[in-house]
């Protein structure tokens, strides 16, 4: 109780101008609400009384402000007023993501309203709904951030009172660091304080969080002090729906209309009630709610309860008079409707072409947090219920949902008054809205009964319903395969599988109707090669082993999203590699999953693997490489740590304790450790609760035959900071000698030294299972070349060593040129793996010389042909019907690396074959190399070559042949053709999910990386109506645009644009391509005259030979 009237206190002492925040925020308790109403405010002008009685603003706060003009805006001031109407100051500071109370930024803020006026552009934000120009509004806009300033030269006095009356520090607010108090709360959230502090100055039933602990984390995050991720509490400050009621069942009834892309909804949610309540909050967003009715233990508690909706927590609240006690069930019953949208959320339309017409169906993407845009709802994973569903559609138009159809009747249209068919599907059991589904539209569908439920896949009429033979054939084998493994049943009647033309991820688990894009589920073996087929195997097994893990076992919050996705990308390796041994999938897992995990977890604004998630915005950009590749790669380490079969068991017992229900990673930890009676805990959380991965320091002691090994941690910029360098990682060492592996030496401390049979030959991190670079001396790794030549090798121990080092010279701990001479003396090499890493690597180190000068980037194109030239050529480009899969990948990679470097004879033979394509002869270019000829004959072409490609793209009837022409366009080099790929992705012509395609290759050129750049700057409110923020199309956008550049001064032009504008839903990827470009500033800075030396040494440089 103390610290709640110290909370009442601190906010009393608030000025009336900083409880604007609280007008997105739902009302506060009732006696504080009470408490204001009481007070006459009629004095002011516009008052409105709403805000009053709604309890928006707590009375018992002082205005001292009262009958004067505002010091902020220049208006009358009414703290009521204030919060409903802010000024138009205010609303400018906000657009430009400058709160009121952080430090002084008025002389930016001028800087970009002086800008702004001067091309006669609208300052976002100022409430004008007309372009900004001429004098006139400069002064008022002036005259407006003088007064801001007089306002915020106040303050100081304010936190001195502050820092006398020791408030602030009774609250638990120490101050650690070198930052004073007045630089800590110029820096404070504001809002979130003033939340918390007046929500429990009432002890309300929804805000039961420790304010002390809030308020000391909070401030020592801001401090920049380190708290130690083991003691926190992840789920605290989460933006969640109070606990009052808990949801049991949902009858939803929904009817699509196709004419204006609308639908009609009911809902019926049955609840329990926790505690005696008044009112009921649930989710909603870019719904209409026409009717709402409230009723308890069989009896009617409201007919019409009053409604308010807060958009910023997207929560509907539903007040009524009378109580409902705790114990009781309530029933909530509303009538809707909705917007078919197209942003590929919720419950959406997706279009397709058929004979000439476009079509539409409507289906559902609910994953993170749209179900509430398609259905009043409790959106939060945790808050598991049953659903039945009912959908009413044209009798010629099939639905579809989680379970399977129970019942089929005729009834009159409510939108058209014509008579329809209403489908209703069988209750499903306990699950999460998120993966709740429904599709109608036309649809045709293969099946087979070859698994113990019926499978079916599903496309729409201008598809090959065929090509869905071999996602049908797999998903039966693996239901049956996941069942065995996990000991557990697959729980529904049946599993649909559905190709979705406008779809924003590759596919979406729902459980019983997986949904994917059309790509990533149809195949096509006579028009799609060797890649596309095992994309598809892992992405239908990836979400077949979701059935289980997070449908059937579900995290409780969102940071536990790598449960989900961290598990079913490692059981698709580990399925895949069952079923198709000879694609030999784990070499490829180092090359793709694990360096993709590496790579984004070497930056500096990387997250751990479980990031406390607070709110629904937030979430979208944490489904990355952390979250699918670092967690498998986690999961990877720990099987190899207990050993695959005692790895299974710990699984099987995890799914089998927590069926139907919500876990955090704690609770799969405790699985394996039982299985095991090893602590797992213990040694894993230190993976998943702290960001980044070490490197591994080797020094050789041949005196005593041992090694010295120390970690520290691994950042691309080469910058750690001591601060930044404090977690203690377990790392499997995981050695390889002449007499075999050795799992079982742990460095868990900072340095240690190993005894080594023999110093001849030693490597670390056998197979790359762990998630770690390893420095070696010079000497060892010429040493380890020769081991490679000699077979000591494995193929995974290989590409971990080129991919060490080019990581590692990137950063500083070697010298690039020491890169490209391991590099050349991969010349016997012969595994596709390996050369894939190879290239990889040698176009990591051409991206970051792209905007050097001509010779050097000559020279290094010379010398990629004389790495790949002789071996393309011995390879060949022909395919037999029974190719190897491998070899075919193989020859696809060595004949794109070769022609785009330059190999004349390639390069011919990529003409040949593009003359007779373009001559009517589909077959001329094979499958597995149609990119790889398209993008040789556009570096190589015009105008004729991108015409008949951009055709192709438009004409082409399988979805793989479409996007291996988009994705190509990027390969063009003249401006003219530039331009024009640059017309694409806001077109009608691409779809929204394909944004990306034509511009990811323009990257290639630097000519190219400058027209995105000013594509962005000059497309960006079309790129923002054609991305949503918040979805993860924009953050692809914004990386695309963003990562080419290699210097700071390109990088403070980026920056200096996005300052003021929000990034809200793509902040991380602004801020990861940022690292990215700084990490290639870096290297330049160290190794630019390093590799121009090596070059001229090796004769490459302006010359055609090494």
């Amino acid at each position: 109780m103390a610290a709640q009237a110290d909370c009442v206190k601190l906010a009393q002492s608030l000025p009336p101008r900083l409880l604007r925040f609280f007008a997105r925020y739902p009302p506060l308790p009732k006696p504080v609400a009470e408490h204001y109403s009481s007070r006459n405010t009629s004095a002011s002008p516009n008052h409105d009384t709403n805000s009053v009685e709604s309890g928006l603003v707590p009375s018992d706060l002082p205005n001292p402000f009262k009958s004067h003009r505002n010091a902020i805006t220049g208006r009358w001031h009414d703290p009521v007023y204030s919060l409903r109407r802010q000024a138009d100051l205010v609303k400018l500071a906000r657009a430009h993501r400058v709160e009121e109370l952080l430090p002084f930024t008025t002389k930016g803020t001028e800087e970009r309203i002086r800008r702004r006026v001067e091309l006669g552009l609208r300052v976002k934000g100022t409430g004008v709904g007309q372009r900004v120009k001429g004098k006139k509004w400069e002064r008022t806009l002036r005259a407006r951030l003088n007064r801001r300033k007089q306002a915020m030269l106040e303050m100081p006095a304010m936190i001195q009172q502050w820092k006398q009356s020791k408030l602030l520090y009774s609250l638990g607010m120490d101050v650690g660091g070198k930052n004073s108090l007045s630089e800590t709360l110029w820096a404070f959230p504001w809002d979130d304080l003033l939340l918390v502090a007046l929500k429990l100055s009432n002890n309300h039933q929804h805000w039961t969080m420790d304010f002390r602990r809030i308020l000391h984390n909070r401030i020592k995050r801001r401090a920049g002090e380190d708290i130690a991720s083991a003691s926190m509490d992840i789920s605290q400050n989460r933006e969640v729906l109070p606990t009052n009621v808990k949801p049991l069942h949902y009858n939803l009834t929904l009817e699509p209309n196709f004419e204006n892309f609308s639908y009609e909804g009911t809902v019926v949610i049955d609840v329990d009630v926790k505690e005696d309540t008044s009112s009921i909050s649930l989710n909603t967003l870019e719904l209409d709610i026409h009717s709402t009715t409230v009723s308890a233990n069989g009896s009617r508690i409201a007919s019409s309860p009053k409604l308010a909706y807060d958009q910023d927590s997207q929560v509907t609240t539903i007040a009524f008079e009378q109580s409902i006690s705790a114990g009781s069930k309530a029933q909530i019953t509303q009538t809707f409707s909705g917007c078919l949208n197209d942003k590929m959320a919720g419950f959406y339309r997706s279009s397709y072409q058929h004979n000439g017409t476009t079509k539409y169906l409507a289906t559902s993407q609910m994953e993170p947090t749209d179900a509430r845009r398609a259905f009043p709802c409790f959106d939060e994973p945790a808050l598991k219920a049953q659903f039945t569903i009912t959908l009413i559609s044209d009798k010629h138009q099939t639905c579809l949902s989680n379970m399977d159809k129970v019942s089929e009747e005729e009834v009159d249209s409510s939108i058209t008054g014509k008579k329809k068919k209403a489908v209703t599907f069988g209750k499903t059991p306990l699950m999460s809205t998120y993966l709740l589904a429904f599709i109608v539209g036309e649809l045709n569908y293969v099946e087979t009964n070859d698994f113990r439920v019926p499978i079916r896949v599903f496309a729409t009429p201008d598809k090959d319903i065929e090509h869905g033979r071999f996602s049908l054939e797999l998903a039966a084998k693996t239901l049956d395969f996941y069942e065995k493994k996990f000991d557990s049943k697959f729980p529904l009647p049946k599993m649909d599988m559905v190709a979705i033309p406008d779809f924003s991820s590759g596919a979406m688990e729902n459980w019983g109707l997986v949904t994917y894009r059309v790509v990533d589920v149809l195949f096509d073996p006579k028009t799609s090669g060797a890649s596309t087929k095992e994309r598809v195997a892992e992405v239908v097994q990836h979400e077949l082993a979701h059935q289980w893990f997070g449908n059937l076992v579900t995290m409780d919050f969102w940071e536990g999203l790598w449960l989900n996705e961290g598990f079913a990308t490692w059981m698709s390796w580990y399925s895949c590699n069952k079923f198709f041994p000879q694609w030999k999938v784990w070499q490829t897992y180092v090359t793709d999953t694990l360096q993709g995990a590496l790579s984004l977890d070497s930056l500096r604004s990387s997250h751990p693997i479980e990031v406390p998630v607070k709110r629904a915005d937030e979430i979208n950009q944490i489904f990355d490489a952390i979250s699918y590749s670092k967690g498998s790669c986690v999961l990877r380490m720990i099987s190899k740590y207990l050993g695959e079969d005692v790895f299974m068991e710990g699984v099987r017992r995890y799914l089998k304790k927590h069926a139907y229900g919500n876990t955090r990673t704690e609770d799969l930890w405790a699985a394996l450790g039982d299985a095991s009676g090893k602590p797992v805990e213990k040694i894993m959380d230190i993976w998943t609760k702290n960001i980044g991965y070490p490197v591994i320091t080797v020094t050789e002691n041949p005196a005593s035959n041992s090694v010295h090994v120390k970690q520290n941690r691994f950042l691309r910029t080469g910058d750690v900071k001591p601060e930044e360098d404090k977690t203690i990682f377990p790392v499997f060492l995981g050695l390889r000698t002449k007499d075999g592996l050795s799992e079982d030496l742990t460095l868990s401390q900072r340095e240690e030294d190993f005894k080594v049979p023999d110093l001849d030959f030693f490597k670390f991190n056998a197979d790359h299972s762990g998630i770690y670079r390893t420095l070696y001396s010079p000497a060892r790794l010429e040493k380890l070349g020769q081991a490679a030549k000699q077979g000591l090798l494995s193929v995974e121990d290989r590409v971990g060593m080129v991919a060490d080092a080019g990581a590692l010279a990137s950063s500083g701990f070697s010298k690039t040129s020491g890169v490209l001479a391991l590099l050349k003396s991969f010349n016997d090499e012969d595994e596709f793996v390996v050369w894939n890493e190879i290239l990889s690597r040698l176009s990591a180190i051409r991206s970051a010389w792209i905007f050097e000068d001509e010779d050097t980037q000559s020279a290094l194109k010379s010398f990629q042909r004389y790495l790949v030239s002789s071996k393309a050529h011995s390879k060949g480009w022909n395919f037999t019907a029974d190719e190897d899969h491998v070899q075919a990948q193989f020859k696809a990679l060595l004949l794109g690396s070769a022609g785009l470097s330059g190999d004349e004879k390639v390069i011919r033979a990529a003409q040949d074959m593009f003359a007779k394509f373009k001559a009517g002869d589909r077959t001329a270019i094979h499958p597995n190399i149609r990119g790889s000829v398209y993008a040789i004959v556009l570096q190589n072409g015009g105008e004729d070559e991108f015409n008949t490609i951009l055709n192709e793209y438009e004409t082409a009837k399988d979805a793989d042949e479409r996007n291996t022409a988009l994705r190509s366009l990027g390969r063009v080099k003249t401006q003219e053709l530039i331009d024009r790929t640059l017309t694409l992705p806001l077109s009608d012509k691409v779809k929204g999910q394909d944004v990306y395609l034509p511009a990811a290759g323009l990257r290639n050129e630097a000519a190219g990386i400058e027209a995105l750049w000013t594509w962005l700057k000059n497309n960006w409110d079309a790129i923002e109506d054609k991305c949503p923020q918040g979805l993860t199309m924009l953050s692809t956008v914004v990386q695309i645009c963003t990562s080419g550049f290699t210097s700071d001064e390109q990088l403070a032009k980026v920056r200096a644009w996005f300052d003021g504008r929000s990034t809200k839903g793509y902040d991380r990827a602004l801020e990861q391509s940022s690292d990215s470009v700084r990490a290639k500033a870096k290297w330049l800075a160290r190794d630019r005259e390093d590799v121009k030396r090596w070059l001229k040494e090796e004769g490459s440089v302006g010359t055609e030979r090494l």
